[in-house]
């Protein structure tokens, strides 16, 4: 119980007074984290449905919730909360709160993520649709299928009508790529013909298969689009589709995932761009890196989502930018290495999104010395600026660590 004591502090609040966290959450099967507010319209139609759901069955199925309160004052929360048959956080505890937000990635209310009650690991994120197709319970705690349970046994070989098995597939390749893609969306019209030369002149030979998961609107758009490709496809309007783009959080097309085909464990979801940087695949199968090239678009989605330490370095010459990767790369890989969720950035080059995030920053033109910056843009669009004009290990922890101490001066993006 000590990671839910972790999670959401010593103690939790009842309409009785404070209880202890791991008195409260003792033996539960699962552990619903609702993110809700008073003043939020989605939020006060959702609650209801959800107390109605633990009131009569979720409950008794082993589920505590706990609300995490994005009120904007305490009274709107008593009021609320008043309406609640579960627990909840303090309101005091707003550093919970924002902790909370940013491990989940919480970007709108209500979210409802529930968590393992044994372990504290995460079950779902959605747990809002989960509610609303099955207020009963049936298949409550909602654990999502692993890997090759979404994948399913069967796919196309071609368009003649031919197929392989999922066994096939897996002794024949070391890795499975997911193709999110359809006939009608430009941009995948732009990169099938990119990701069909780099397979069948380098990737294929690297053990890579390749499985077309289509989001063509009709049968002979499907058949037409993947004639063109060399590899396998699920079959066009099978319900696979969609448990595998709710496994890798597909928010659009073209998306490219990397899987190894032995293990089901994800390596990359962001292939695509790794199809362009490196279409001989000399890197692949493209594992994650703790420090990423800003100026290349690669892992930039990650500046949405997290704290992101970025180092401007456009204005350089090539051995101040040598030097500071140099610097980055150990801080970065020890940082990942031990459990944090920062994000590390260089930019070598004014491409990408560097010219927005100077903008963003309110940052001078690209000077001789690296800039050093902290974008947490969770936090309602943060950001700091070091003042700092060379990247050594001191400056970067000090910078780090100034941070965590909140002795760094706020500013906010605009």
């Amino acid at each position: 119980m000590s990671a839910f004591v972790e999670l959401l502090g010593e103690t939790l609040k009842t309409k009785s007074g404070d209880v202890p966290t791991t008195t409260a959450l003792d033996g539960k099967k699962a552990v619903g984290i609702y993110f809700s507010a008073h003043w939020c319209g989605p939020c006060r139609g959702f609650t209801p449905k959800l107390a109605d759901a633990y009131t009569k069955a979720l409950k008794a199925k082993g589920m505590e919730i706990v609300f995490v309160s994005s009120d904007r004052d305490e009274p709107s929360f008593d009021s609320y909360y008043g309406e609640m048959p579960w627990l909840s956080v303090p309101y005091s505890e707003r550093g919970i709160k924002e902790k909370l937000s940013n491990k989940y990635k919480v970007r709108g209310i209500p979210s409802f993520v529930i968590l393992d009650g044994a372990t504290g690991e995460t079950i779902t994120t959605d747990g809002r649709s989960e509610v609303m197709s099955d207020p009963e319970g049936t298949k409550f705690p909602w654990k999502p299928p692993t890997f090759f349970e979404a994948l399913g046994d069967e796919f196309l070989k071609g368009t003649d009508g031919e197929t392989v098995s999922i066994d096939e597939v897996r002794e024949g390749s070391k890795y499975i790529g997911l193709y999110f893609s359809a006939h009608w969306c430009p941009p995948c019209r732009g990169f099938t013909p990119a990701l069909i030369k780099a397979y069948s002149e380098h990737l294929k030979a690297k053990g890579l298969e390749i499985i077309f998961v289509s989001s063509d609107r009709d049968q002979k758009s499907f058949m037409e689009y993947f004639g063109e490709m060399p590899w396998l496809a699920i079959p066009n309007g099978d319900k696979r589709k969609d448990a595998l783009s709710k496994i890798f959080e597909v928010q659009g097309i073209p998306t490219f995932v990397v899987v190894d085909a032995k293990t089901g464990q994800t390596i990359t979801t962001d292939a695509r761009g790794d199809v362009d940087a490196d279409p001989t695949g000399a890197e692949f199968p493209w594992h994650p890196k703790a420090l990423n090239d800003m100026s290349s678009g690669k892992g930039v989605d990650k500046l949405n989502d997290e704290l992101c330490l970025c180092v401007l370095l456009d204005g350089c010459d090539d051995g101040t930018t040598a030097a500071a990767k140099a610097v980055l790369e150990p801080i970065a890989e020890a940082s990942v290495a031990s459990g944090s969720s920062t994000a590390f950035f260089y930019a070598p080059s004014g491409e990408g999104p560097v010219p927005q995030v100077r903008k963003l920053c309110k940052l001078e033109a690209p000077s001789a010395t690296p800039q050093m910056i902290l974008l947490d843009i969770p936090d309602q669009g943060g950001y700091y600026v070091s003042p700092a004009t060379e990247v050594s290990e001191a400056t970067v922890t000090a910078f780090l660590e100034g941070y965590k101490s909140k002795a760094l001066e706020r500013k906010q993006l605009g």
